[in-house]
């Protein structure tokens, strides 16, 4: 698979309604993580590997995204534009980048959202996807690798959930025998986001109502087509305010 013509889709349109004290004024990946927007953390992961085309599908308060880059001292030119779409070179962790940023409506799901983006992605064989509001230290090569060995229709990254509540541990008596700080769980998994997907699971994409999680990706997995990366290195998502200010903080750990 060539990296360099390989096209990452990024959700970027929801309205973050759980992290409110944020959402009312800027859409969520527009919130910063270490003074740049989340959705710059982002892409810079997949720079690290070479990936430098990106398609960020908008929604909630797209012109505030859009004004991001195209008032930023790094834009290197705007390549086209209409009222829907529009594509720049900008230049992002010394790579020129080719963005496309597209508006794909304000109430749409996230299959909905994929599927209005299918005609710039028509012409590749393979794209990957994930979602505008979490990071993990991946290794996009090994996922991809992992990808075109099982030739897989579909392949989701797989994490362990951070667990929300410390652990406590108690005696017959209800004294502590332990007591644990919240940590990544080792058991369970979840989608962590970081797909990759052939071309043609776009066919199961329905209308703007079409939820990825839901129809196209269990009618993949019943046909035994969907397979799961596990990654067991950090992993993080932004749904709450308490969840940004736990990344900010162990960010520059896994992140240099």
């Amino acid at each position: 698979m060539n990296l360099d013509n390989l096209k990452v889709v990024i959700l970027a349109g929801g309205m973050g309604t759980r992290i409110s004290e944020y959402t009312k004024e800027i859409p969520k990946p527009m919130i910063k993580i270490k003074n740049k927007p989340i959705l710059i953390q982002i892409l810079k992961i997949f720079i690290k590997y070479g990936i430098n085309n990106f398609l960020i599908a908008t929604g909630y308060k797209n012109q505030i995204i859009n004004n991001y880059f195209l008032k930023n001292k790094n834009l290197i030119k705007i390549l086209f534009r209409n009222k829907k779409k529009i594509k720049i070179l900008f230049k992002l962790n010394n790579k020129i980048c080719k963005i496309c940023l597209y508006f794909t409506g304000l109430k749409t799901m996230t299959g909905g959202r994929l599927k209005r983006v299918k005609d710039e992605l028509i012409n590749k064989n393979s794209f990957m996807l994930t979602y505008g509001d979490g990071v993990a230290n991946i290794n996009i090569k090994n996922l991809i690798k992992f990808h075109l060995k099982k030739n897989s229709l579909a392949t989701v990254t797989a994490v362990h959930p951070i667990a929300r509540f410390g652990m406590i541990e108690l005696n017959k008596n209800n004294m502590v025998k332990t007591f644990k700080e919240k940590k990544q769980t080792k058991k369970d998994w979840i989608n962590g986001g970081f797909f990759v997907f052939k071309n043609e699971f776009l066919k199961y994409l329905k209308n703007d109502t079409t939820v990825l999680e839901g129809y196209p990706l269990e009618k993949v997995s019943k046909q035994k087509k969907l397979f799961a990366y596990k990654h067991k290195g950090f992993w993080m998502c932004m749904d709450t305010k308490r969840d940004r200010d736990n990344l900010d903080k162990v960010y520059p750990k896994y992140f240099k």
